[in-house]
């Protein structure tokens, strides 16, 4: 991997983030979605965190992109403080640091947005990603029970968050 970086996501990356969020979530385990939107859906997404300055970074190899880790807004006013974390790694990138270097930058960046609440939902079957979570500091809040269904089988998420105290 002598190409490798986590960078800023630009218009650049378009193609190739979708690419790669696509091919994550075609593996039907860890993302929400079993397939992205189209094309022009998901740049304007991306667009989207762009325009509000929210964090979304993307992994490169070799100007490639191989993941990604966004912090998406909630809607409300009375939630303004509040952003969803967001993070995907194709295969071969996965248990080497990269996903964690990806969400210590994301929460940095969240944290001088003026965020104080960071969410994420995660499979109770993903434990590599729930000890990363844990590692970083959020915490479970609680257990949706069958809040996913892929294939007709229903699976449970963690709800977790990290909150920045002062």
């Amino acid at each position: 991997m002598t190409g490798f970086r986590i960078t800023t996501a630009h218009e650049g990356h378009h193609v190739g983030l979708r690419a790669a969020t696509d091919a994550v979530a075609r593996e039907r385990k860890y993302l929400a979605g079993v397939k992205v939107p189209p094309l022009e859906a998901s740049v304007a997404f991306y667009r989207s965190l762009a325009k509000a300055g929210f964090p979304h970074l993307v992994a490169e190899d070799d100007g490639r992109v191989v993941g990604w880790c966004d912090v998406t807004p909630v809607f409300g006013d009375a939630r303004s403080h509040v952003g969803v974390i967001g993070l995907g790694l194709l295969p071969d990138y996965r248990g080497k640091g990269h996903g964690r270097t990806m969400m210590e930058e994301a929460v940095r960046r969240s944290w001088e947005l003026g965020l104080t609440r960071l969410e994420l939902t995660v499979r109770v079957d993903n434990a590599n990603a729930i000890a990363l979570y844990e590692k970083l500091g959020f915490h479970t809040e609680g257990t949706k029970r069958a809040a996913i269904r892929i294939d007709g089988i229903y699976h449970d998420v963690l709800m977790m968050a990290l909150v920045r105290e002062g």
